[in-house]
């Protein structure tokens, strides 16, 4: 076995290479930039090498300076992971060239499956079901214009070299066609030095699922089942599960065949991943192989008990697979959310800044992993898995210069409701602060019920939160457990004050049991009925019954209540609590019954009017400014371009005015809530 591998990557993909490589008594060599040199992979590896500045075309993709890390160090064999050079075949040959293995597919298995065009022709080749399309190379935006036109509205404008969402975009229009092939192109330039673009039909009302292959070198291939990966935000996956709660064996059966024989059909070795539309007949049409392991391998894992990294590595030293199609069972259900560094209020637009807190929920093994001896982590055995796949540390920063991806959550449970009730309790204990993130809108899509149902579509995110997502309003049942767990953690916090105060001697029979607890626009008035084992709350019509260990000062409270546990995030505000609990951001006052009576003859404080303004929503360059001073602008029409996160996002107008000044240029790096253009 290798001896040593470098790790051709960085973030959560990098330490999951290296906890797998561990086991194996493996050692490993880390690369970083300028912007990873404190990162938790360079901590994690047994070496780390520098390779350049913190943009990734001037460190983590360029060829040389990977090669000469390999060359320094002696490793003996190279794990991509995801994105980078993970699919570059030059990259490939350099590393067959120096006699160095790759922990990935043939460089023909790259070539012919990493571009987009090539694998579509291959997949018809071998009768593998296609979407249509155009799979010659477009020129420039009005051919683009001209193939939209004849393939059909809508399309699918997508980088030949593209992945992770990056260089793709729907267009609906002629205009949304010529604007959809610029950014793919810059972005597929920035992403993967490859700017080329194809077209194919926009299937409506899709699912996507892929199917996961694994092969040697000496002719044997399996799949093992499938991903469900239809919950996406511009074709970047969010939430992902194994197995498809729409697929039914027959059709899982087939699309695993077919998998397994377009891989074979290029002498495919190592773990990958082939990737479908299916439609609500269960018609599915192969999109493109990925010859790489996934962003969401950890699902399949955790129903198969497969460790893919320790297979990819065994295959990669040219060893046989260890099983066959027979040896290959689903056991369980396991769902994966992927945490990343983007603000849900503000359009999942891109948050940098320090981790000022990072503390995920534990972890916990159970599952077919565990009875193979495949779990990677030092967590206790139970019922059900919580597993959490992170690059990141508390103070660590997030940089403006990566994939904003935090970590990877995931749970498994011996069913689908089950691993989703596991992954609600995760995501209320997940405790992050210091930038905007997903976690809010995470636990709104697992309570959501077109998700519980499993009948979601590609279209999930748009169709259910068509003007963005605005938070959560909790039912009425939710709202009276969190009123109630706020009185009493309020009582312990007075009980706290007077101690402290040092004035009052019977400090629990002086703190009143009258209150009034105002949320979400409700009053509660409850009265508190306080014992040694936690406290009664009666409220107008009914109690509920509060146990915890809560202190103040905790950001967590776990309580027991009449009908279960209810975790909360707690922050202090004046005169009580921001809450956040299952999607929602709650500020909780409790007030004496006058504080409550005054409180209401209080004026609310109107936000500053911006409506003129063209605020940056988020740290990044600009790109292009659009528009020149004293011209009229119309409602959705594009101002300027902003990269962040190497993605591009265009700032359009909100309504019709005439621009008066322009504060940016092209080249311009900018802060959150820079003025970047004013309206007259």
């Amino acid at each position: 076995m290798f001896k040593k591998i470098l790790i051709a990557n960085r973030g959560e993909i990098a330490c999951r290479v290296i906890k797998t490589a561990r086991k194996m008594g493996i050692k490993t060599v880390a690369i970083y930039s300028d912007a990873d040199r404190n990162a938790l992979h360079v901590k994690m590896a047994d070496e780390a090498v520098h390779i350049g500045p913190p943009p990734a075309n001037q460190s983590y993709i360029v060829i040389e300076n990977v090669m000469k890390a390999i060359k320094d160090t002696g490793a003996e064999a190279v794990h991509p992971g995801y994105g980078f050079l993970s699919e570059n075949a030059k990259f490939a040959e350099a590393l067959e060239a120096a006699g160095v293995a790759f922990i990935g597919p043939p460089v023909g298995a790259i070539e012919k499956m990493g571009d987009k065009i090539t694998s579509k022709k291959i997949a018809q080749d071998a009768d593998v079901s296609t979407v249509p399309g155009y799979m010659g190379l477009i020129e420039d935006a009005e051919e683009a214009v001209k193939i939209s036109n004849q393939v059909g509205y809508p399309v699918m404008i997508k980088a030949s070299a593209g992945g992770g969402g990056k260089g793709m975009r729907i267009a609906w229009n002629d205009d949304e066609a010529r604007e959809g092939f610029q950014s793919s192109k810059n972005e597929a330039a920035n992403s993967f030095g490859d700017d080329r673009i194809f077209i194919e039909k926009f299937i409506t009302q899709p699912r996507h699922i892929e199917i996961q292959v694994l092969c040697d070198s000496h002719g044997n291939g399996i799949y093992l089942g499938e991903r469900e990966c239809s919950i996406q935000r511009r074709q970047q996956k969010v939430v992902e599960e194994a197995p498809s709660p729409f697929l039914d064996e027959a059709t899982r059966k087939a699309m695993g065949e077919q998998s397994v024989a377009l891989a074979k059909a290029v002498d495919y070795a190592s773990a990958g991943t082939v990737e479908f539309i299916v439609d609500g007949e269960r018609n599915f049409y192969f999109l493109e192989m990925n010859t790489r392991l996934q962003v969401e391998h950890p699902v399949t894992e955790l129903i198969t008990g497969v460790d893919l990294v320790e297979q990819m590595i065994r295959v990669a030293y040219g060893e046989k697979l260890a099983m066959s199609q027979k040896d290959v069972t689903l056991t369980g259900w396991a769902i994966e959310n992927r945490l990343y560094a983007e603000d849900p209020y503000r359009g999942f637009l891109p948050s940098i800044g320090r981790l000022t807190r990072y503390r995920p929920p534990a972890e916990l093994a159970a599952g077919p992993l565990v009875a193979n001896d495949k779990w990677q982590g030092d967590a206790p055995v139970g019922d059900f898995a919580v597993r959490n796949d992170t690059g990141v540390f508390e103070g660590g920063e997030i940089s403006m210069f990566y994939d904003p991806m935090i970590a990877k959550l995931c749970t498994w449970a011996p069913s689908r409701s089950e691993a989703i009730a596991h992954m609600r309790d995760a995501l209320d204990g997940f405790e992050l602060e210091g930038i905007g993130h997903n976690l809010p809108f995470l636990s709104a899509v697992m309570d959501h019920e077109i998700f519980t149902k499993g009948e979601m579509t590609t279209a999930f995110i748009e169709e259910q939160y068509p003007e963005g997502f605005e938070g959560v309003e909790l039912a009425e049942p939710e709202l009276r457990k969190i009123a109630a767990s706020c009185a009493a953690m309020h009582r312990v916090a007075e009980i706290r004050r007077t101690r402290v105060s040092g004035r009052m001697d019977n400090h629990e029979r002086r703190v009143g049991k009258d209150w009034v607890v105002s949320l979400q626009g409700q009053d509660y008035p409850v009265r508190i009925e306080a014992d040694p084992m936690g406290s009664t709350v009666h409220f107008a019509k009914g109690k509920v019954r509060v146990a915890s260990d809560w202190t103040p000062g905790d950001q967590l409270a776990k309580l027991d209540l009449d009908d279960g546990n209810l975790v909360l995030k707690v922050g202090k505000i004046s005169g009580g609590f921001r809450i956040r609990s299952r999607g929602a951001d709650l500020k909780v006052h409790v007030r004496s019954p006058r504080q409550a009576e005054l409180a209401r003859l209080m004026p609310e404080k109107l936000p500053p009017d911006t409506s003129k303004l063209l605020l940056c929503p988020m740290p990044g360059l600009v790109v292009n400014i659009s528009v020149e001073v004293g011209e009229e602008v119309q409602d959705g029409q594009a101002l300027c371009t902003i990269e962040a996160m190497k993605m591009e996002n265009i700032l359009r107008a909100e309504k019709k005015g005439i621009v008066s000044k322009i504060n940016a240029a092209a080249g311009d790096s900018l802060a959150v809530d820079d003025v970047i253009i004013e309206f007259e």
